[in-house]
């Protein structure tokens, strides 16, 4: 690491990193059901009793200032698929870096910024940042898709002179011969069954829905699977049509106007993220159609806010977004003051659900909690 602290600081987080990195040897803690049928652990069975809790109560408190001292700033790279339309790469990123400086802990960051479906130049930043390990303290690994990214997290994970985070996952891959320090989201899962109950309870059984899919993988298997199958056996729905749009907004584009001509039936279009949900409303506005579709998004982000607001999207999970990046710089703050023992492998934001039946008021005051860090409204991009 290239930040000097106390000798008894760098021996604590020395030993620390060692067990995290022997994922097989003490992973899981303990086995939930389907455990057999996974390839990851869920967050239940990796964190340690209380963890997670002890430090969704830190990120929501008033900050502790960092109680050691660096001699220089603490070098941060961040690599992430923050080229791509949801602001919730930025969003994170300032809560992140406002919050250390909460924390007092003197930073720098260097980004290395691609589009969720540029895998190869996330592989070639994560190969770029393992090479110069020696100018960096904590590297922040956003993948573009956890499976495809794997390799990649297991190598930052084994590589000596910093710390790995992931974000935007929380589902450790047991395959992983070195699972990184942490990882910070939010449940797409949770965010799933949170979503149907909303959607049951308001809009009934025996609807028929289709769905813009992200990419095949852990997390729209997730935000979609799990959505679909809530609400087709608890409702006796039925999907029509499933369009895989890569997270894209001209796949949700794409998706909703071959929908829309295709599969008139279709009432309600699931949207498994902000850019897709943006090219759904826009492909629905561009006919006329944004008042005879129910549309939901993902993410609760200032784009899919404002378009409540404007009446062209419906519903949407919404995440405290500024948890994660305010739990990174907590857990920076940890390990400096010797304390990386304390916090979860896995940590979760909270979720609830953001709808157009909402006040002003309400939708204010969810939006001022989420983003208390990197300011309300749409960011510029």
């Amino acid at each position: 690491m290239r930040f000097l602290a106390t000798t008894a600081l760098l021996a604590s987080t020395a030993l620390t990193g060692a067990a995290l990195a022997d994922g097989h040897a003490t992973l899981p803690l303990k086995e939930l059901p389907g455990i057999a049928d996974r390839d990851y652990w869920v967050p239940g069975e990796v964190n340690a009793e209380g963890k997670l809790e002890a430090l969704q109560a830190v990120v929501g408190a008033a900050a502790v200032p960092f109680t050691g001292t660096v001699d220089n700033p603490v070098q941060i790279a961040l690599v992430y698929p923050s080229a791509d339309t949801s602001d919730f790469w930025a969003r994170n990123y300032l809560a992140m870096t406002k919050r250390l400086e909460e924390l007092g802990i003197a930073y720098e960051t260097t980004e290395f910024a691609s589009r969720q479906i540029e895998h190869s130049l996330q592989s070639t930043y994560a190969n770029q940042v393992a090479q110069d390990a020696d100018l960096y303290d904590y590297v922040i690994f956003g993948p573009s898709e956890l499976a495809i990214q794997a390799d990649n997290i297991d190598k930052l994970a084994a590589t000596d002179g910093f710390s790995t985070y992931v974000w935007a996952f929380h589902t450790p891959l047991k395959d992983l011969e070195n699972q990184p320090d942490a990882w910070f989201d939010f449940s797409s899962a949770a965010g799933a069954l949170t979503m149907c109950d909303y959607m049951l309870g308001r809009l009934g059984n025996d609807v028929t829905m289709a769905m813009n899919r992200g990419i095949p993988g852990i997390t729209d298997n997730q935000r979609s699977g799990d959505f679909k199958a809530c609400v087709e056996e608890k409702g006796n729905w039925t999907t029509v049509y499933e369009h895989y749009g890569e997270y894209q907004r001209e796949g949700g584009f794409a998706g909703t106007s071959l929908i829309l001509q295709a599969y008139p039936e279709a009432k309600i279009i699931h949207n498994a993220n902000t850019a897709m949900a943006m090219g759904s409303v826009e492909a629905q506005v561009s006919v006329g159609k944004e008042k005879e579709i129910f549309s939901t998004g993902w993410g609760g982000t200032g784009l899919e806010l404002d378009a409540i607001r404007r009446g062209e999207l419906d519903a949407t999970p919404m995440r405290m977004g500024d948890d994660v990046g305010a739990a990174t710089a907590e857990a920076i703050k940890a390990d400096l003051e010797g304390r990386a023992d304390e916090l979860p492998l896995v940590f979760l934001g909270r979720i609830t659900v953001a709808h157009d039946q909402m006040s002003a008021d309400e939708i204010d005051a969810l939006e001022q909690e989420a983003f208390r860090f990197s300011g309300v409204g749409a960011l510029d991009r």
